[in-house]
């Protein structure tokens, strides 16, 4: 970790000599940064202040911790682009723990070149933001401050080729990849079957943003192959110029067991609103809800598997430019007792509830 944050610093210290020797590298290389610190209080009070396993963003609790932070190098000219960014954080140690060694700090690293003159297409390789959902793991680009429970269960990066196109309106996003697998960097080892993703996106005005998402693959050892098709679907509408709205539907389903025709199934919608109340204050509320009987995603081991439902508030304050203050109360409540109760030596047995609350603070600033 220590090389990899001397070779980003190096990244700034180098960027003036390489303007001064290059007009065009000047205008195509910029330099980014994010960093987002937060507490977050879980009214379960976990002994080992972590919050549920499906929940990879904010999952230390009781502790003032640092969420993300990266820095990024872009480059981009008419033909090629490029980007790296390296990062730590609790979101990479919970995201990144399959990966190993140096690409568990890696965020971002890939490369693309426009394969058409005449037309916006492009090839993509590396590792990049995954094409299912509409949050990023960047918390200011988000709506509500914490993630959504199917953007938590879903890729938040991805590795592998794609093939995208745009219309010279840009209008409509079409594009193809060939992926190593769902939130994969690295292959499963003993995986020898490809994964396949689309994605259809369609801007039909400014206001409106409607998106079609698809996975395809088996992202076990080949001696355990089950195959996964995944729909995600999303609609995001800025009624006016304080007030808009997100919708997403996301379906999955996942063979039972190596070669069989039955098929796991799980699905789940969510609704977003914000708005503005002034130039710097936004408010959002968020309804979800995640139906998993089957423990395909979220393995609870209960009588109807993951059953939640979400509802959360949050407030955003904007400090200064590039400085954002956020504040959100979140409750989820389970069919099952599935949040485990604070234990204590007079109490030392585990119980479950069915209801979990948070409060969570974050500051991020973005250069």
């Amino acid at each position: 970790m220590k090389k990899l944050l001397l070779a980003a610093l190096g990244l700034v210290t180098l960027r003036p000599a390489m303007a001064q020797d290059s007009t065009e590298t000047k205008k195509s290389l910029t330099i980014s940064g994010y960093a987002e610190a937060y507490y977050n209080y879980d009214f379960k009070r976990p002994v080992n202040n972590t919050t549920p396993g499906f929940m990879y963003n904010f999952n230390r609790v009781g502790e003032v911790n640092l969420n993300l932070g990266y820095i990024k190098a872009n480059y981009s000219t008419e033909r090629v682009r490029g980007n790296l960014a390296l990062a730590t954080g609790t979101y990479m140690n919970a995201n990144y723990v399959a990966e190993p060694g140096v690409l568990k700090n890696v965020f971002e690293a890939n490369v693309g070149v426009r394969i058409s003159k005449n037309s916006n297409l492009w090839i993509d390789a590396g590792i990049m933001p995954s094409h299912i959902g509409f949050e990023s793991a960047i918390g200011k680009d988000n709506w509500a401050m914490t993630r959504s429970l199917v953007a938590e269960n879903t890729p938040y990066f991805e590795s592998g080729v794609k093939l995208g196109f745009t219309t010279k309106d840009e209008k409509l996003y079409l594009s193809a990849m060939y992926l190593n697998g769902w939130q994969r960097i690295q292959r499963v080892d003993g995986n020898t079957t490809p994964a396949f993703g689309t994605q259809i996106t369609y801007r039909p005005a400014a206001t409106v943003t409607v998106n079609y998402s698809t996975f395809i693959g088996n992202d076990k050892p080949d001696s355990l192959r089950l195959m996964r098709y995944y729909h995600n679907f999303y609609g995001i509408i800025q009624v006016s110029e304080r007030f808009g709205v997100t919708a997403g539907f996301d379906f999955g389903i996942e063979q039972k067991a190596k070669g069989s025709k039955g098929y796991n199934n799980w699905f789940v919608p969510v609704f977003i609103a914000r708005y503005a109340l002034s130039a710097k204050v936004n408010i959002a509320a968020r309804g979800e809800y995640f139906r998993d009987q089957n423990g395909v995603i979220v393995t609870t081991g209960t009588a109807h598997g993951f059953e939640t439902f979400g509802l959360s508030l949050n407030v955003d304050y904007t400090i200064f430019p590039g400085v954002l203050w956020r504040v959100e109360v979140r409750n989820l409540s389970s069919k099952d007792r599935i949040f485990p109760e604070r234990t204590s030596a007079d109490a030392p047995e585990q119980t479950f509830g069915k209801n979990n609350l948070f409060l969570t603070s974050s500051l991020s600033v973005s250069f």
